[in-house]
């Protein structure tokens, strides 16, 4: 009986952190003793290991085995921890020895199966930062965890064909009964096809402002009446977003394999993220929560992609402005007493509502059946704090009989989608000595510094202000939103046309765009 060591990773939101697992083996009334702030899953590992090895043909020995997780003081969850546990174990009591330092993740069963977990990319991402490079994982992760550069891994579908692999006479060894493959791992998953722009019909207003807010990864609002087509337009956002490169795919992969939705990822996630919650959403659901250590919510799944809140008056307005706080940051920290997380949260946010809670509140005849009151509280549930952090405040119209014939002619999302990219790429070679990449993360300095416009195409903007109008943020987002306005033309700097087009759409000016 003895001391063996190995290693694995807890994480602390997308945050990995190594793990030492230290066994002990005395010779002492037989007993099994978990240290270092286990949560329940990762307490209930005790049976799951012993009933493991027992089923694989290597039972753990009739003594006292203590494990402790260091360090002691990082809250650990999960049942990622077991493959590691039982490995340690098992080095402990002599059975075998390992002579390299490996990153060991993975669930058993109680049949000795190795099972997926959720979160190995951003697990294996930490271990690998951390100076690691072998790994052993469950053969149903093992093509995730091969997308992060500099790591080596195995993947194994039993503890039985580790053990085997570890050097251990095959003679005691039991598999498990084989179990079919595993639920979409086949070729059939194929890459999210977006809807078309080609489909919208009208709404020439509505299509272009979708298309400057693509270029530059601004926030815009739609109001308008029901059945206008505002969500028809938000839906079809991310169809022209250009993919994401290699840094934000792999954040964006991270995401989603920390929440451990959906099928195993054999690739990373290029195309940009679509989230749309219910109204009734809760905080917690929007922003993260949970028990323990808080887990990701939606505006987390949108990094790098879109955040789509439908009929935005009726979600509740404590969830609208805690909203704010990841607009400016592009990230969320969820403190909790067990542990704080901090998970990226940088997306375009859009908005649709309805002008008043009959939606007939147009101004073209239409009869609508709510009081004055009425109409200032629906919409007042959006805060003016919020909204002054949404670049485009557009209004939708109906669209009118003769438009829905015209469909045919509609420009389609790939050819806007080219715009959007040529505009991305001017944006990233001007902002690139800043550590920048889109208009929309620039900031008042760089605007008002080398960025800054002539004093006098800036007039209309400053006359604006002085009459109390917009304020200090809502300018600099307007000149934001004049050089995306630039960058989809082709030019080197926003004239005074862009900056009244991004006054419209700001709702400065009284003007409609020509």
């Amino acid at each position: 009986m003895g001391f063996a060591r190995t290693y694995s990773v807890a994480l602390v939101g997308i945050q990995g952190h190594i793990v030492e697992v230290e066994a002990d083996i005395t010779a002492a009334l037989p007993g099994f003793v978990l240290l270092g702030l286990p949560d329940a899953s990762l307490s209930e590992a005790k049976d799951r290991v012993k009933s493991a090895a027992k089923n694989a043909g290597i039972p753990l020995p009739q003594r006292k085995i203590t494990i402790n997780l260091t360090p002691p003081t990082l809250a650990k969850r999960g049942s990622g921890f077991d493959l590691a546990l039982v490995m340690a174990a098992l080095q402990a009591a002599g059975e075998l020895k390992i002579p390299e330092k490996i990153i060991y993740l993975g669930e058993l069963g109680l049949d000795g199966s190795l099972r997926r977990i959720p979160g190995i990319l951003p697990a294996v991402q930490a271990a690998v930062d951390t100076g690691f490079e072998y790994f052993v994982v469950p053969k149903e992760n093992l093509e995730e965890a091969i997308l992060v550069p500099g790591a080596q891994v195995r993947g194994f579908s039993s503890l039985a064909e580790l053990l085997v692999a570890s050097g251990i006479d095959e003679k005691n060894i039991k598999y498990p009964p084989v179990r079919k493959e595993f639920a979409g791992s086949s070729e059939e998953q194929k890459s999210k096809r977006f809807l078309d722009m080609a489909e919208v019909s009208g709404q020439s207003e509505g299509r272009f402002a979708l298309e400057i807010a693509a270029a530059g990864a601004h926030h815009l609002l739609f109001k308008g009446p029901p059945g206008s087509g505002k969500t028809m337009l938000a839906e079809r956002l991310p169809g022209i977003l250009p993919p994401l490169d290699d840094s934000s795919a792999m954040d964006v992969t991270a995401i989603h394999s920390l929440c451990g939705t959906g099928t195993p990822r054999h690739e990373l996630i290029r195309e940009p993220p679509f989230e749309a919650p219910h109204h009734s959403a809760s905080a917690p659901a929007i922003l993260g929560g949970g028990s323990g250590i808080p887990k990701p919510g939606a505006i987390s799944k949108a990094h790098r992609g879109v955040l789509f809140l439908d009929e935005a008056p009726e979600f509740k307005r404590t969830v609208l402005d805690s909203l704010r706080q990841p607009l400016e940051s592009g990230q969320i920290t969820l403190d909790r007493s067990i542990a704080s997380a901090v998970y990226p949260a940088r997306f375009q946010l859009v908005l649709a509502a309805n002008p008043c809670p009959c939606g007939m509140n147009t101004g073209r005849g239409l009869e609508c059946t709510c009081s004055s009151k009425e109409r200032r509280n629906y919409f007042g549930r959006l805060s003016g704090p919020l909204l002054d952090r949404v670049d485009l405040h557009i209004t939708v119209p109906r669209v009118q009989s003769h438009e829905l014939a015209l469909t045919e002619h509609n420009e389609s999302s790939e050819s806007i989608r080219t715009r959007v990219i040529q505009a991305r790429a001017a944006q990233r070679e001007r902002l690139a000595p800043y550590g920048l990449s889109t208009n929309a993360e620039t900031n008042g300095r760089l605007l008002r510094g080398d960025l800054k416009l002539d004093a006098a195409l800036l007039s209309p903007l400053l006359r604006a202000m002085d009459r109390g109008t917009i304020t200090a943020r809502g300018f600099d987002r307007v000149l934001r939103t004049a050089w995306t306005i630039a960058d989809l033309e082709g030019k080197s700097s926003p004239a005074a046309e862009h900056l009244d087009l991004a006054m419209y759409f700001r709702n400065l000016h009284s003007t409609s765009p020509s």
